[in-house]
């Protein structure tokens, strides 16, 4: 090869090889499903050129290891999960104040997350919570499907619960913050602890009961709706229900990190994240939550928020660390250690 020719090509490699390195990288934190993280990851690295570093844990592995990395941040961006982590980090000024320039084309309820974070967080889904049970096993053992929470309690059902730990899961704090704001607090706790005699386990993760029940390991799960009908699509035995007396849900947020050491490519996966694109991936990867962009179609597994019964959802005060610690507390105090 002429010498020149060589030299150029030489420059022009290594120009390339300069414009892909200032691409960067990104260090993410996800609290959704593993596929949905991994699709995530991938199509916004295949996007953007921008290298993602993604870890996968729940949102109170997040929130605790934020805590522990304060002074010296490893995380960019902490993506999904319910919003009452992602509150409290913003109370704890762990995380940055930013508002997206897509602000305006989001839903009223993921707008009023934001608010209430102080824009340092915005809502990315939104997850019903509810009731999945396998058709299959409870028709084995000649017990109805539950249609209300409180047909939970009842004798038929000891054995055949599975709900998850609030100590590790974000979606069984927001089964305490729903009952508390349907029942009231006392009769919720009452609640509860009738709820544990017919509970088997508790699971780490949101995630295990819902599973458990499509697998036949279980009859009951209490858990997210968009999680359940990715296993219904999935071709496994369940069913789905909001109770009679209505339920709370998750909103799942996202959330930048203060002192982030790539934070330009944290705003740019932020932006991302807000298009009807990106927030497709979500279905795409077997979890039907409810968009937070008005851009993006809501998945026809899901039924339309209109037909949903919902509580007024207090997202500022069960989304306060102090209300969170109050209220898990009790629930180790007095549901956990319960008598069976």
């Amino acid at each position: 090869m002429n010498k020149n020719l060589w030299l150029a090509a030489v420059l022009c490699l290594s120009g390339a090889s300069a414009m892909a390195q200032d691409k960067g990288s990104l260090n993410l934190l996800c609290s959704v499903e593993l596929e949905w993280c991994a699709l995530m990851a991938t199509t916004f690295e295949k996007d953007t050129g921008v290298k993602v570093n993604m870890v996968r844990k729940s949102t109170g592995e997040v929130l605790a290891q934020l805590n522990a990395e304060r002074a010296n941040p490893k995380t960019d961006v902490w993506f999904g999960g319910t919003g009452d982590p992602h509150l409290q980090a913003a109370e704890q000024d762990l995380t940055l104040a930013y508002q997206s320039p897509q602000h305006a084309r989001l839903h009223d309820w993921a707008q009023r997350l934001a608010q209430a974070a102080g824009q340092k967080s915005t809502a990315v889904y939104l997850g019903p919570l509810g009731l999945a049970y396998n058709p299959e096993v409870l028709a084995r053992k000649k017990i109805a499907p539950p249609k209300c929470w409180k047909d939970l309690v009842r004798p038929e059902y000891k054995g055949e619960i599975q709900n998850s730990n609030p100590n590790s899961s974000g979606t069984a704090y927001t089964a305490i913050a729903t009952f508390v704001q349907l029942f009231g607090e006392e009769a919720a706790f009452d609640y509860m602890k009738a709820l544990h005699r017919n509970t088997t386990e508790y699971t780490r993760s949101g995630a295990g009961p819902v599973k458990n029940a499509a697998r036949g390991e279980t009859g009951v799960a209490v858990g997210f709706l968009a999680l359940a009908a990715g296993e219904i699509k999935a071709g496994l035995p369940l069913k789905t229900l909001v109770p009679c007396e209505g339920t709370g849900y998750e909103i799942g947020a996202m959330s930048l990190v203060k002192g982030a050491r790539n934070v330009d490519n944290a705003k740019r996966f932020y932006e991302w994240s807000l298009t009807g694109p990106a927030q497709a991936l979500a279905a795409a990867s077997g979890s039907f939550t409810i968009p937070s962009s008005k851009d993006t179609p809501l998945h026809p597994l899901m039924p339309p928020v209109a037909e949903m019964k919902f509580v007024n959802y207090d997202l500022k005060k069960f989304g306060s660390k102090e209300e969170r610690t109050r209220l898990i507390g009790r629930w180790d105090r007095e549901v956990s250690q319960a008598s069976k």
